[in-house]
């Protein structure tokens, strides 16, 4: 079940996710890791480019989160703001360094992007 997928989900995740850009920033202060990843190795960083949250995405590049952290399947935050069609979050991510063709698993950027129909990605 999902319950249990996402079970070890930390609140930086949650902030990312949501885009709660406030909260996000209180978290960092306080402390919290902005790598941390969830039993499918998902970062913050790909919470928040999943879902087009691009001030979360600038803050925790600022932070220090690793631009092409792998998720279980390989997939970057790159190849997660292509599949979304998040144009400023692939901006803020190549303005950062992500590598356009991380050597992958599964499919790349470019390809995430044409096969959700995000053609301006």
């Amino acid at each position: 079940s999902s319950v249990g997928f996402w079970a070890d989900r930390t609140p930086v995740h949650e902030a990312a996710r949501r885009g709660e850009i406030l909260q996000l920033q209180q978290l960092i202060e306080s402390g919290a890791c902005v790598n941390a990843v969830t039993y499918d190795s998902i970062t913050p960083l790909h919470e928040a480019s999943l879902r087009g949250q691009t001030q979360c995405v600038k803050l925790l590049l600022a932070a220090g989160a690793q631009v092409d952290a792998r998720n279980i399947d390989g997939s970057t935050p790159l190849c997660d703001a292509c599949a979304s069609g998040s144009i400023e979050c692939v901006k803020v991510l190549l303005s950062h360094g992500a590598k356009v063709n991380p050597p992958l698993f599964t499919a790349s950027p470019l390809h995430e992007a044409c096969m959700n129909g995000k053609l301006a990605c």
